[in-house]
């Protein structure tokens, strides 16, 4: 079971907590009574969406017997204009950095945790198409930095 609590501070400021026993600033902007403090609900769910993918991706990758150095992923949504403001459309661009990866094994390993492995594509994907890219990057000393 998945389990999280977030509790109001002060304005539109809430501190969330995990069931792992992580906490965070919830917050939104000032102009609604919030105080910048931390990411909106809906960022943390691209959030979510990144980290659950990017995940898989390195895991599968290392099964392939892949030698990624680094893996970044990018989530952008379009959302609707009237409310609930849900998630209309959504891409994910992953930037593989590693030396000598198979373009082959880097695409399976994503088409596995989009298709099969991620629970928050699964969850997000019946109400919004979910696109993905990818740019594969030889690892060197330019590369490690980024």
């Amino acid at each position: 079971m998945t389990e999280a609590t977030v509790t109001l501070v002060d304005g539109m400021q809430f501190v969330a907590e995990t069931g792992s026993g992580h906490s965070f600033t919830i917050d939104s902007v000032p102009d609604v009574g919030g105080h910048d403090t931390g990411p909106r609900p809906f960022e943390l769910l691209a959030a979510g969406l990144a980290g659950c993918s990017a995940m898989d991706v390195i895991s599968i990758l290392r099964t392939m017997r892949q030698k990624p150095t680094g893996l970044k992923v990018h989530v952008t949504g379009e959302r609707a204009t009237e409310h609930p403001k849900k998630y209309l459309s959504i891409h994910i661009e992953y930037t593989v950095i590693g030396y000598g990866l198979s373009e082959d094994r880097v695409a399976r390993a994503i088409e596995l945790s989009e298709t099969k492995y991620c629970p928050a594509i699964a969850n997000l994907r019946p109400g919004a198409p979910i696109t993905s890219s990818y740019t594969i990057l030889e690892a060197n000393e330019e590369t490690m930095r980024k």
